[in-house]
């Protein structure tokens, strides 16, 4: 009967490192994600991952808005 016990014992132990494990991976992708938001839309405060694509959307957004000095000179 000992080793009745000892599986259960191990079963738990293992299901706790694996929730343990599970929910520290999860935070860290979401502060990757944060850090990967450098832009910001000046006019709906989007955040958007680089200058090309803030350009892009400033441009389909907000059409009769004119572009910030930031973007003026990106292609």
């Amino acid at each position: 009967m000992a080793r009745g016990h000892q599986k259960i014992q191990s079963q738990q132990k293992n299901a706790e490192k694996k929730a343990a494990m599970k929910k520290s991976q999860g935070s860290d992708q979401k502060k990757a994600a944060q850090k990967a938001l450098v832009y910001t839309c000046t006019v709906c405060k989007a955040q958007i991952g680089d200058i090309k694509t803030y350009k892009m959307h400033f441009e389909a957004k907000h059409p009769k808005m004119e572009l910030p000095a930031d973007l003026k000179d990106v292609e």
